[in-house]
């Protein structure tokens, strides 16, 4: 999975969720010359904030557009991101958590190859990870390098040999190496958003999976994290 980008006018689509990985996931596309079109995913996610962190950060990243694409999963359901379903704040375990929305990066990196496509874009950007995350399969090493197969024979793009790139520049850093990528890049991270149940105040909870694992990276980088939380986790 390599980047396509040879001069400044490669296009790059970033999939855009508002969160810390996504943020620095399109910074890195920005900084390797891409010009970005963000993809954001309004797909009934509990944590609706986070359409309006995209919308920042699209803003502060400078892209040339932006979509907030509406697609409801809840009526999906089978998430505790997308049902009624309490969202589990006792620390990550061993198993895939119920914030494990089905299927949702093969449908995401669908919608964010068909609109890379449309646009003549080069090179998909995205900010999974595989190391410091919730256990989600969607975020493997060999989900990204099997869609990206499946890219190139499934695209007039791969089959005329302009084959879209995959870019997961996060796939191997730690939560800590994330939060200091961010501050090398002199970003703002006070812009994202990663907490998955925010509070009565508006504040990340603190003790979502997805608060835990935030909170954890910034401390072990040595570094302040730009949001504030509800809670502290035990």
């Amino acid at each position: 999975m390599g980047s396509n980008a040879d001069n400044r006018h490669d296009v790059a689509v970033v999939l855009l969720s508002g969160g810390l990985d996504s943020m620095v996931s399109a910074a890195l596309a920005r900084e390797r010359g891409f010009a970005l079109h963000a993809l954001t995913i309004d797909y009934g996610q509990r944590h609706k904030v986070e359409i309006e962190a995209a919308r920042n950060i699209a803003a502060m990243l400078g892209c040339m557009r932006h979509v907030v694409l509406p697609l409801d999963l809840t009526v999906f359901g089978g998430s505790a991101l997308t049902d009624d379903i309490e969202v589990p704040t006792g620390g990550v375990g061993e198993d895939i958590p119920v914030t494990y929305v089905p299927a949702r990066n093969i449908v995401f990196l669908s919608l964010t190859l068909a609109c890379a496509e449309a646009a003549g874009a080069s090179d998909i950007f995205i900010g999974v990870n595989a190391l410091d995350y919730s256990g989600y399969p969607d975020c493997r090493p060999e989900f990204i390098a099997a869609f990206e197969e499946m890219a190139r024979l499934g695209t007039k793009a791969g089959v005329e040999g302009r084959a879209i790139a995959i870019n997961a520049p996060l796939q191997h850093m730690s939560k800590a190496e994330i939060a200091a990528e961010a501050h090398r890049l002199g970003l703002d991270t006070g812009l994202s958003w990663s907490c998955y149940a925010p509070g009565p105040t508006g504040r990340a909870c603190g003790v979502c999976d997805s608060c835990r694992l935030r909170q954890k990276g910034f401390a072990e980088a040595g570094l302040e994290d730009g949001i504030s939380y509800e809670r502290q986790p035990d």
